[in-house]
């Protein structure tokens, strides 16, 4: 009875990492289609082919941890918590988004979740997140900060001060590299000097782990020790998943720059259909797979109902939120 027990939460805990895999491609995707039809202002980068990287880390933070993002970062902040349907309002620009509608999809943010932000400037993510973990062990905190970057950030000068300053002070942060091959629409292997990201990590003595990036149980598996090891206090630690991202740098990206056939082949092992072939391999049924990917549509659909019927923010509202000290100057 007890290793049936077992088994069951453990079926339970992989369908539930699953539905947010799931919840992520469908908000993405919807959020494309939705660009297409002019609806949503603004860029959207989606995050598809990637979802199985925010699900196997965030599933090892706890509600009060920190998590900082960037542009592409959709992915992130649902893995954290934060609700889809406030997200999809910001990403329309309508009262009730996240943000109050005025910080759309590259700035998505949920404090009530740890999200701390998202920002379209490569690298700040970085040096955000090593301030919050130094505050963190300053006032002695129990929680850790997580900061997700992708492969192009690697070669800027924020990455290495970031690195640097983590482990002189050894700070509670985890640095999780999402090498999705691509730097905007260059190929990272083309620009990238030595060994590689790990070899780099290493150099400053921080523990790092590089695993496949669409593989979701190892993802789960490396992060849950990384994470461990944080919390134990062993300072800050790098994981490096090695994924793919199916769609272009924004979502009218034509791919151009892909060499023929790259993205079908990578179709093959993209992260969602593969953990599905796994469950069902291990006790779940194509029934409860296919319950929650319609579960996940009809949530997604509700959300974007409910975006468009949403009012713009107040334009008595347009000066709020733009600084914290002292009154804009340029209002009058």
């Amino acid at each position: 009875m007890g290793n049936e027990n077992t088994a069951s939460a453990s079926i339970g805990r992989a369908l539930a990492l699953f539905r947010t895999m799931c919840l992520i491609r469908e908000f993405e995707e919807r959020c494309a289609e939705e660009k297409a039809r002019g609806t949503v202002p603004g860029l959207v980068h989606q995050s598809t082919g990637q979802e199985a990287v925010p699900t196997g880390i965030c599933a090892h933070l706890r509600r009060e941890d920190y998590l900082f993002s960037n542009h592409r970062g959709h992915g992130h902040a649902i893995a954290k918590g934060a609700d889809p349907a406030a997200m999809m309002k910001e990403i329309f620009g309508r009262q009730g988004g996240t943000c109050g509608g005025k910080g759309g999809s590259m700035h998505i943010a949920d404090f009530s979740v740890g999200m701390l932000g998202a920002n379209g400037i490569l690298a700040d993510g970085l040096t955000m997140a090593v301030g919050a973990a130094q505050a963190v062990s300053l006032k002695g905190e129990n929680r850790l900060v997580c900061c997700f970057v992708g492969d192009g950030t690697t070669n800027r000068g924020p990455f290495f001060e970031a690195l640097n300053w983590a482990q002189v002070f050894r700070l509670p942060v985890l640095f999780a590299c999402e090498d999705n091959t691509y730097a905007s629409t260059t190929r990272t292997d083309e620009v990238f000097a030595g060994p590689g990201v790990v070899a780099r990590v290493a150099s400053f003595g921080i523990e790092a782990a590089s695993v496949d990036g669409n593989d979701l149980g190892a993802v789960d598996a490396a992060a849950g020790r990384l994470i461990a090891q944080i919390r134990s206090g062993g300072g800050p630690r790098f994981l490096h998943a090695r994924t793919y991202r199916i769609r272009g740098h924004i979502s009218s990206d034509p791919l151009n720059y892909r060499r023929a056939g790259e993205t079908e082949t990578h179709m093959a092992t993209e992260p969602i259909a593969r953990y599905q072939k796994w469950l069902i391999e291990n006790g779940a049924s194509e029934t409860d797979c296919s319950a929650i990917r319609a579960e996940a549509r009809a949530l997604i659909e509700r959300a974007v109902a409910e975006s468009m019927a949403a009012p713009f923010p107040d334009t008595n509202t347009a000066w709020t939120d733009v600084q914290d000290i002292g009154g804009p100057q340029w209002n009058g």
